[in-house]
């Protein structure tokens, strides 16, 4: 390709001269084997070894072209290419146009600025031509893309992110080259001293993701899979890589959990020309939503906030009269501000309360000042901000973006009135009101050491809904989204679901010893929060827990604001902990044994042993200990929680195990273990509460025994605190990620063991098979989600649907498993027989098919009988042509029009059976009627009527033959292609194919002769001209190297009889009356089409009556006496203008049992289908091809990681 001139000084290091003129050079790269073979000794090798290493782009263009003026020593490169051709096509043309004028100048540099500009010239013109818009990647970026996709045969959609230098661990030995890291993949190429080594990871077949030290090496970043483990060192920035690893793998864990892609954001700006030279659009993209999320997580701020940038600055703080060193982070919606020492303050200012931005007068004492006023007439100054005007500018334009409602902080009344009569309840409030007076009040209030002092010693009741709403984030929701609750509910009236019979399980269930859930009233409210909460996420829809939760939440706040307080808990604060699958507390139950192994350690081994982590973490963390602590207790952890967040859990938890750890020692058992736990939880009590006692679950189950002493939720706070408030969020959230690897991985690995369970007394592959072609299975299905598909990711994956129906392929992928497994794949024809065997599995008739039916197929194919598998093959044949694409005719009437449109210039659809007529059917008449356009969905129906057939066959547990339809003569010959097509790549080719033809010819006669028993001699009635049928369509043996051909190639869809529309060529009709006296064959299907053959004799026709009326009634056709066997001719002119080659025998049919007998004639064929296949052998060249995309070179030439999944 041409490149923008680039100068080179040492034209002829390290490449050889092809050929040459007097202004232009063509150079081959050492080491790059040309067209005569060799790579060029030793020191092609190490040419090779050096340009992997030092990351030169000679490795994927070894051939480029060099202009250079007579008498200069400097050379520029204007082309290169990665083949000879490419580059020869390039010498070409500038031989031919750019050789003679240069001729012409007489100024050197005249030449150079004429070379340089046409060469620009030309690659802005093919941008033009080409669509090809103007990135944000650096040429050397460019560069990296075209390797990765070439090194790995990765298709276009796979989008690299970042490459690094580093080291692979292989053995003992460590290959130097290149890790390429992308959405899906990770990659690692080498290539030393002539031996190459590829390495392939799946982000989604990551187990574990590790960074350590080892004795010998001071950092290695340690890649886990199910089935091996890889090691990556000398990495420059090793925590620049692992952080992005990280990303990456967090990303194919949510695709995994909900299968939500990744979607680049093209919102970025800019890249500045000062950015590092290799940083791609996407790393920037994933750096940017890095940062976002922490922003998110340290301000609790909607999900959908994006950072724009951050600062750092000092903020005046007036209660304490000081200059606070910080950062100050701006984003769409918000300013916020963080110091430097923890929990010294914060501050979140929405834009929306924002009422003046203004640059102060600078001083030595307040340099780049800025102040900021809100609408509640509090005033914020920030200074020493390093570019104060763009920062100005910036919080400007987003607050141009910023809606002009105005939303004011409210002092939200809660449920119950606080006692004003009680000293501890009064005495808070009053702390809490001198608090918002000196710290100010509502969302932008200071957030100091002495707010989290106020929290920990619990909140009064009066104030409990505001301050959870304001602490949580929740209340900026409600104010960006006014009226949205409102909508929600009235959409989810009446409307029912899974989730919604859930909840009404549920609901008197939620705080039944509550008097407020003891009415109508508070039983309503908590249906109304949950229902629409499940309509608005139902990913997560509605999970057990909730209901307890949000009943305390409707006890402190309105119905509106405990519904933006769940939306807080369930999307920010408890991530994916009320999906079906419980993820998020399940993470948290392996970070809790974490950190109990860390701080407990002499309780760890015992907890393990009882096996009691795992119960107690789900029904503390999933509740926030509202199940497991009496209510005027737990109500307090709450509080805590919306301040701090899962720490406190956290804390909590370990301090009540800390508190236990010598009952915890003797126990015997976990029930023995749970009971110590439960009993002390029990005895949490709050002495400043003002709530009447209510009785608790635990402790109604336990007056027999003698009371614990009581413990204080305050000092039990404090404790949790003075031992274990060491516990970071940021170090919580690395554990999670480990965890999360863990759980996911651990999830889908159970997944597959079901559906193995489930299916492996179904079919005769082994559990070992059933566990790889599942794990092909989910990666085929996850493969199209980022790679494109034809259908809907979502539609294919559904986690609420049972085990075998979560993963579903439509066509296009079935299509190329279909290749890649089955045995009868080969040739041309494979892709017809997969849209057969598609058609025939999908049983609900939905496009898509799930693990079993895949299985059920690839199993009858592969493991089956003889029978089994001509069966099989006859059911694919039997159904009615598939038409999966749009351009084919979709009934067979347009088929027929198609073929005949020569000779019917006027066509008309024929439609019959019509739904209110479906009675008369069973007196052997029908109404057929003329109407246009009205055949369309002739096929359709008979797919269901097939697939019907099918499904009642599957259920029935006898597989009696004779239940099959018969074939008709179209399917015939389509069975018979098939059968040629299939044997194209075996070794005993010539025998299979005399043998398939002996057969046909069996066949044929058998068809013949079963027409005289189906058929009865008629007598003709009325004046009409007899038409001729068609014997049957000639086959002739294959001979070698003759393609096989049946003279009459196409076949039409059949019509099941008595339920099935009959159609009829229209044009030029008359009125006719067909009288039918044959009996009925229900199992025998009928072509559609009027055979005509002159080797067939006038008395063939016997069977046919056919009356000529020879009158017309407004264009409509009244056949009364018309049998399901009979089908509708055109009087003597049109069927003699009928060619006899693209005419189809109506009454040939056979059965399966003589397709069955005919076939075990032939001992070459009976050999062929009784043939085992070796499932294994597939599977593992499945693997290898669907892994890359495309086939790959050779297997050894890949290390690819385990793919079972």
């Amino acid at each position: 390709m041409w490149v923008n001139p680039e100068e080179v000084l040492l034209a002829n290091a390290l490449w050889i001269t092809e050929r040459a003129n007097p202004y232009f050079i063509l150079q081959r790269r050492k080491g790059h084997a040309g067209d005569g073979g060799g790579g060029g000794g030793l020191a092609g090798l190490l040419v090779g070894t050096l340009d992997v290493v030092l990351d030169s782009s000679a490795r994927v263009a070894p051939y480029r072209i060099l202009y250079q003026t007579p008498d200069s020593l400097v050379y520029w490169t204007i082309a290169c290419g990665g083949s000879r051709k490419e580059i020869t096509e390039h010498w070409e043309w500038l031989e031919q146009n750019l050789l003679q004028t240069l001729s012409i100048f007489e100024n050197e540099n005249d030449i150079t600025t004429f070379v340089r500009g046409k060469i620009q010239g030309i690659i802005a013109e093919y941008n033009k031509i080409n669509d090809v818009k103007e990135d944000d990647d650096t040429e050397k970026f460019k560069e990296a893309i075209v390797k990765f996709h070439r090194l790995f045969g990765m298709p276009e959609e796979e989008k690299l992110v970042n490459y690094y230098s580093c080291s692979y661990w292989k053995g003992k030995v460590p290959r130097q080259g290149w890790m390429y890291l992308s959405i899906n993949h990770l990659c690692f190429y080498s290539f030393l001293m002539g031996r190459e080594a590829k390495l392939v990871i799946r982000w989604v077949d990551v187990t574990q993701l590790e960074k350590r030290a080892t004795l010998f090496l001071p950092d290695v970043i340690k890649v886990s899979t199910r089935s091996s483990e890889h090691f990556f060192s000398v990495l420059l920035n090793i925590n620049e890589t692992f952080k992005l690893m990280v990303q990456l793998a967090n990303i194919a864990m949510r695709q995994l959990l909900d299968n939500e892609g990744f979607e680049q954001d093209q919102s970025l700006p800019k890249l500045k020309k000062k950015s590092p030279k290799k940083v791609s659009a996407l790393k920037r993209d994933l750096d940017a939503r890095a940062k976002s999320e922490r922003y998110r997580a340290l301000f609790r701020l909607p999900k959908d906030e994006k950072l724009d940038g951050h600062t750092d600055c000092t903020l005046w703080t007036p209660f304490n009269k000081m200059h606070i060193l910080g950062q100050m982070f701006v984003s769409t919606n918000y300013i916020c501000f963080t110091s430097k020492e923890e929990n010294l303050c914060s501050l979140i200012i929405p834009l929306r309360e924002v009422t003046i931005v203004e640059k102060a007068d600078s001083s030595s004492v307040l340099p780049s000042p800025l102040s900021i006023s809100t609408r509640n007439r509090m005033t914020f100054l920030f200074a020493n901000l390093k570019d104060r005007d763009f920062l100005v500018q910036r919080i400007s334009d987003f607050l141009q973006q910023t809606t002009s409602r105005i939303y004011s902080d409210k002092e939200f009344a809660g449920s119950y009135n606080s006692s004003d009569d009680e000293a501890k309840e009064f005495l808070k409030e009053q702390a809490w009101k001198i608090h918002f007076a000196e710290y100010g009040q509502g969302i932008c209030m200071y957030r100091t050491e002495k707010t989290r002092e106020l929290v920990l010693k619990g909140i009064p009741e009066s104030m409990r809904g505001e301050l959870w709403l304001l602490l949580s984030g929740a209340i900026n929701e409600k104010a960006t989204h006014p009226g949205y609750y409102e909508d929600l509910v009235e959409k989810s009236m009446g409307k029912y679901n899974l989730a919604t019979e859930e909840i009404e399980r549920d609901l008197h269930r939620s705080l039944p010893e509550h008097p407020a859930f003891q009415n109508e009233m508070g039983i309503a409210a908590l249906r109304r929060v949950l229902t629409a909460y499940a309509f608005r996420n139902p990913n997560i829809g509605y999970c057990q827990a909730m209901n307890i939760v949000t009943s305390v939440l409707l006890l402190y706040a309105k119905e509106e604001e405990a519904f933006w307080l769940l939306v807080a808990l369930c999307e920010r604060m408890l991530p994916d902990y009320y999906n079906t699958r419980v993820v998020g507390a399940l993470v948290d139950q392996g970070v809790f044994e974490e950190l109990a192994r860390d701080y407990v350690p002499q309780l760890y081994d015992c907890m393990q042993d009882l096996g009691v982590i795992s119960t107690i973490s789900l029904s503390w963390f999933l509740t926030l200990f509202l199940s497991v602590m009496p209510f005027e207790s737990a109500v307090v952890v709450v509080d805590c929680f919306f301040y701090e967040g899962i720490k406190v859990i956290f804390q909590l938890a370990l301090a009540v195990l800390d508190a236990n750890v010598d009952k915890l020692l003797n126990c015997k058992d976990d029930g023995e273990a749970m009971t110590v736990l439960g009993r002390y939880l029990d005895s949490v009590t709050n002495k400043d509460s003002t709530l009447p006692p209510i009785p608790h679950l635990h402790s109604l189950l336990s007056d027999d025994v003698e009371p614990y002493p009581e413990v204080d939720i305050f000092r039990l706070i404090r404790t949790s605190y003075e031992k274990f408030g060491t516990i970071r969020a940021d170090l919580i959230e690395q554990m999670r990620f480990k965890q999360r690897l863990k759980v996911i991985q651990t999830l889908e690995d159970t997944t597959k063991r079901n559906v193995v369970r489930t299916i492996v007394t179904e079919t005769s592959f082994t559990i070992d098979e059933l566990e790889e072609l599942y794990a092909l299975f989910k990666a085929e299905h996850l493969t199209s989600c980022y790679w494109g598909g034809s259908s809907n990711a979502l539609d294919r994956h559904d986690p609420s649907l049972p085990y075998l129906e979560q993963y579903r392929i439509d066509f296009e992928q079935f299509k190329g498993m279909f290749a890649l497994l089955f045995p009868w794949a080969c040739g041309a024809h494979s892709d017809v027989l997969a849209s057969r065997l598609f058609q025939l599995l999908d049983e609900n008739g939905d496009s898509l098919i799930n693990f079993r039916e895949f299985v059920s197929g690839l199993s009858a194919a592969c493991h089956g009988d003889l029978t089994e598998k001509l069966k099989l093959l006859y059911k694919m044949h039997v159904l009615p042509e598939p038409s999966s694409d749009q351009d084919e005719p979709d009934s067979a009437f347009e088929a027929t029009q198609y073929f005949f449109e020569d000779i019917t210039p006027e066509c008309t659809h024929v439609v019959g059976l019509d739904s209110r007529s479906k009675h008369s059917a069973d007196d052997g008449f029908v109404t057929v009627s003329l109407k246009p356009d009205r055949g369309k969905r002739a096929n359709s129906q008979e797919n269901r009527i097939y697939l019907r057939l099918w499904t009642t066959e599957n259920k029935s547990k006898s597989k009696n033959a004779k239940d099959l339809p018969k074939l008709n003569q179209g399917q015939f010959i389509e069975l018979c292609k098939t059968m040629y097509n299939m044997f194209s790549e075996d070794p005993n080719e010539q025998e299979l194919y005399h043998a398939t033809a002996a057969v046909t010819s069996l066949l044929l006669e058998i068809g013949e002769v079963g027409k005289l028993f189906i058929t009865q001699p008629a007598k003709e009635a009325g004046g009409g001209a007899c038409t001729q049928g068609i014997l049957g369509v000639p086959f002739s043996r294959k001979g070698p190297g003759q393609p096989y051909g049946a003279e009459s190639a196409e076949s039409h869809p059949a019509s099941l009889a008595g339920d099935s529309e009959e159609h009829s060529l229209g044009g030029q009709m008359e009125d006719i009356k067909l009288e039918d006296s044959s009996p009925r064959d229900q199992g025998a299907s009928s072509s559609m089409l009027i055979s005509d053959d002159d080797t067939k004799d006038d008395s063939s026709m016997s069977s046919y009556s056919v009356l000529s009326a020879g009158s017309h009634e407004e264009d409509k056709l009244h056949c009364e006496d018309i049998g399901e066997d009979t089908v509708l001719v055109r009087s003597g002119q049109g069927s003699a203008a009928l060619p006899g080659s693209t005419c189809l025998d109506r009454d040939w049919a056979i059965t399966f049992e003589q397709f069955l007998a005919s076939l075990l004639t032939e001992p070459a064929l009976v050999k062929y289908f009784d043939k085992p296949v070796c499932m294994m052998a597939r599977i593992t060249s499945a693997k290898n091809i669907r892994m890359m995309g495309k086939a790959l070179p050779s297997a050894s030439d890949y290390e690819i990681s385990a793919l079972s999944g």
